[in-house]
């Protein structure tokens, strides 16, 4: 039995409409938890605890922008060797949407040898590891922004981010973080990811574009 133009028109509709609920409900949560925190209701620093692998995401996977295509594994493939201009020349698309699955770049791997960490953070409502990287040492270089997930196959990476930073007397947890006193040479394995415009980290960061999930190693 084939179905008939109107049926399908009203089912396209219906999908619209549905995409279109989540994104709202995505907006409306976040929204609540940017106003909670703004006031004062919610003091990061005593609700989650200093071991980055026991941080506790505060906000429901509702309230994160494609939750489920970021949080997962690195797959073990040959990555395709890039750059950081490389990254920051990628074409964006005028939307994304809420729940969009991960297609082309998104689905490859890629390792940058040589950037520059720039600012690093842990983001105390999703207990990711934010870090902004650039083509070179300039502060005012362009940035993008790679992150290492709270999930658990990620545990040994930001713990390793957090030991060698400390190395260089920077301490990283979810109180303490931001500008490094100068950039470190570092090397970056993950995979594409286009975010969504936002107040998405410093000034410098010039592209949607991200390495999501990412690990990141400095570099002696």
């Amino acid at each position: 039995m084939v179905a008939s133009p109107s049926l399908e028109n009203d089912r396209g509709s219906r999908s619209r409409v549905r995409r279109l609920i989540r994104f709202s409900l995505v907006g409306g949560v976040a929204l609540y938890f940017t106003s909670t925190l703004s006031c004062g209701g919610v003091n990061l620093g005593e609700v989650q605890p200093q071991d980055l692998c026991q941080c506790v995401p505060l906000e429901p996977p509702i309230a994160d922008f494609r939750h489920y295509q970021k949080h997962v594994p690195i797959p073990n493939m040959t990555p395709i060797e890039t750059t950081v201009d490389t990254i920051l020349s990628w074409p964006q698309d005028l939307i994304v949407l809420p729940d969009a699955p991960r297609t082309g770049r998104e689905l490859q791997v890629f390792h940058v040898a040589q950037a520059f960490l720039q600012n690093v953070s842990v983001n105390g409502e999703d207990c990711d590891v934010d870090l902004e990287i650039s083509q070179t040492a300039d502060r005012n270089a362009p940035r993008v922004i790679v992150e290492t997930p709270v999930d658990s196959e990620f545990c040994s990476a930001r713990k390793n981010i957090q030991a060698q930073l400390a190395q260089h007397g920077f301490r990283l947890d979810v109180e303490h973080g931001g500008e490094l006193p100068q950039a470190l040479p570092a090397d970056v394995l993950g995979m594409a990811f286009e975010d969504f415009e936002h107040n998405r980290g410093s000034g410098q960061v010039a592209t949607l574009w991200e390495l999501h999930p990412a690990i990141v190693t400095l570099l002696p």
